[in-house]
């Protein structure tokens, strides 16, 4: 059944450029070490999560399932990397998560509503990056591409939901202000390639 991505575009405030798709397509093996290293940072994040906010029993169930689903996630980039020849190595890091980060208040409990946006954010937009390159990848791709979409999208989902149960118009302000400040790091140029990079 396909994935309605209405939402996931009504959230971000542009679509990845087609400048981006034709740099994947030049560097596969960047695109996919780079997607393992999110998949492992995305399951790092939540873990992180329910060591700092133990006393939320949603956000522990949430955060559970979202660490054991992109761990998965990891362990199937791996293999398709593995299969394909690809030799690992350390890439720099990327503006993209670091930039959403530093803008991430220090006090809580704005701290924690502000990580739970720009995860919300790191995921819609992997999940729309999905759904723009998948057409023009390999078929093993395509399809684990495809497959991702509908827990990507949960995600997604999961992550604006807690924000919002803090304070929902704050929640909606930060949003407002977080995926403004993500359609720059989309649309302007970036050094170097990565998964959420820019053009």
């Amino acid at each position: 059944m396909p994935i309605d991505l209405a939402p996931i575009h009504d959230f971000l405030k542009c679509h990845t450029p087609d400048a981006w798709v034709e740099k994947a397509l030049q560097n596969l093996d960047v695109l996919l070490i780079d997607h393992a290293n999110c998949e492992k940072k995305a399951a790092s994040t939540a873990l992180s999560l329910m060591y700092r906010y133990d006393q939320d029993a949603e956000l522990l169930h949430k955060m559970s399932r979202l660490a054991r689903e992109e761990l998965r996630h990891f362990e199937r980039v791996l293999d398709i990397i593995v299969s394909r020849g690809i030799e690992l190595r350390p890439l720099a890091i990327g503006r993209y998560a670091k930039s959403l980060h530093q803008h991430v208040r220090a006090h809580e409990p704005a701290k924690q509503m502000d990580t739970l946006i720009v995860g919300a954010i790191i995921e819609a937009r992997s999940c729309e990056r999905f759904a723009k390159i998948a057409p023009f990848l390999d078929e093993e791709l395509q399809q684990f591409y495809l497959h991702l979409l509908k827990s990507e999208s949960r995600h997604f989902l999961d992550y604006l939901t807690l924000a919002e149960k803090l304070a929902a118009d704050e929640a909606r302000e930060r949003t407002e202000y977080f995926t403004n400040f993500e359609v720059d790091l989309i649309l302007s140029p970036d050094e170097m390639f990565y998964f959420h990079s820019g053009v």
